[in-house]
């Protein structure tokens, strides 16, 4: 169950030289990889069974939305921190804030998100309303 979090959780990374494009730096796209493990662990930590989810309730979530700042560069070798947090919650949704920051998170702040991820019917695609035993009473 997920309930209103006092700190965002903290997913950290290491940028290899796989993650970096001809000029050195961290490739766009790769945020968004550093993002999605954050969020999965994210939901791990707060024992959302996602394959469990899928298989025996015919339930995923998928992102419906991305707004992202690119703030500055990270480099090879660099230690990141990606967080992740829950902002809102609706019936069908849940909005969460990501942010990637160098080192720690009172480090340089690299990357802003802001996710939202909708709560969908396997089989037909469509949305369906998030059971209050899984996010708990903060649905509005």
């Amino acid at each position: 169950m997920i309930a209103a979090e006092d700190k965002p959780f903290q997913w950290p990374v290491r940028v290899y030289y796989e993650d970096t494009d001809a000029q050195g730096v961290v490739y766009y796209a790769n945020y968004f990889r550093f993002m999605e493990r954050a969020r999965t662990e994210w939901l791990r930590s707060l024992a959302v069974d996602m394959v469990s989810l899928m298989a025996n309730e015919r339930r995923i979530f998928v992102v419906a939305e991305v707004q992202t700042r690119f703030l500055a560069p990270a480099r090879l070798s660099d230690e990141l921190v990606v967080t992740a947090s829950l902002q809102k919650l609706t019936r069908v949704s849940f909005d969460i804030e990501q942010n990637i920051y160098r080192g720690d998170t009172s480090g340089e702040l690299l990357v802003k998100a802001e996710v939202k991820a909708a709560y969908l019917d396997v089989d037909t695609m469509r949305p369906k309303r998030i059971p209050p035993s899984l996010f708990g009473e903060h649905q509005s």
